[in-house]
């Protein structure tokens, strides 16, 4: 499934309340049967402004959504005063802003959603997911990979263990639930030594239960399954205010695409879950991960 849309850049701050805003806006419009030109004369503001906001681009200010709320005719209601806490959310700075754009280098995206999605669903390969990863074997993989400075290595290892801590504890959110379905080729792809193998896979074997956390392994043996040459993280949000949220974030060598038309979101959906039902259980998983362990990276 290609991706439908370019991604959003530099990434300041939560994404799930400016993609709300703009469903809501696109749909009061819509209901209005109005146009942007039409709403972006009455309101005396560009009519670019206008499409940023309804495409969830840029952060919105409250006296935009206050007065499109007073044009579409809903001031003082609920669905207004949800509005104006989804602006006042948009407006809180992501903790990665701390970090500079050399070592972000497009994982803002990412992380936005990792802040605030209720479920992130990957499936990965040919590494461990980064959610996972031990420090040794993150850093042998961007050694290999990606011959940074030094400097910029151990903001990475920062960061790296700061986005690990969502699986444990968030601000005002309960942990981010995951469910990890990764090819065998992650556990038999060397990356740095024979030790860091060993204790990468042995940390995927003990890892201590977590009630969000559930990672299956899609071993050689299964059939093809769709989907499974296509590395994603689905990221799903509680839609309790009706507002779908859910998104879909593709890694390329050189980008991060985004997914977010409800349809082709849902293909997604039922493509991760057929990867689940193709994959070994976790307690499968737990047993070959230590087979693997086991065989190429036993000590001598």
């Amino acid at each position: 499934m290609p991706p439908d849309r370019a991604p959003i850049r530099r990434v300041t701050g939560p994404l799930a309340p400016r993609r709300a805003i703009a469903a809501v806006l696109r749909q009061l419009r819509k209901d209005a049967g109005e146009n942007l030109t039409d709403v972006a004369e009455a309101l005396l503001i560009s009519r670019s402004k206008l499409s940023r906001l309804e495409n969830g681009q840029g952060i919105p200010m409250l006296r935009d959504i206050r007065d499109l709320a007073r044009h579409y005719g809903i001031a003082d209601t609920p669905q207004a005063q949800r509005l104006l806490a989804w602006t006042r959310q948009a407006q809180q700075p992501g903790w990665w802003c701390d970090y500079g754009e050399e070592v972000l280098a497009g994982l803002d995206v990412q992380l936005a959603y990792e802040a605030d999605a209720t479920v992130n669903r990957t499936y990965a390969l040919p590494f461990v997911p980064e959610l996972l990863q031990t420090a040794e074997y993150a850093a042998a993989i961007r050694r290999g990979l990606e011959h940074r400075p030094e400097r910029e290595q151990q903001q990475l290892q920062q960061l790296r263990e700061r986005r690990q801590q969502v699986l444990d504890r968030r601000d005002e959110l309960p942990p981010l639930q995951l469910i990890v379905v990764m090819s065998e080729m992650a556990l038999r792809q060397a990356v740095g030594s024979a030790a860091i193998m060993r204790e990468q896979l042995d940390a995927l074997a003990e890892r201590p239960a977590a009630p969000g956390v559930h990672v299956h392994v899609l071993p050689f043996r299964t059939r093809p399954v769709f989907s499974m040459t296509n590395g994603y993280a689905y990221f799903g949000y509680d839609a309790a205010d009706g507002v779908q949220r859910d998104v879909v974030l593709i890694h390329t060598h050189g980008d991060v695409l985004t997914v977010d038309d409800p349809v082709r979101v849902g293909q997604y959906r039922a493509a991760h879950d057929a990867l689940v039902a193709a994959s070994l259980t976790e307690v499968q998983t737990r047993n070959l991960v230590r087979s693997v362990s086991a065989e190429l990276y036993s000590p001598s």
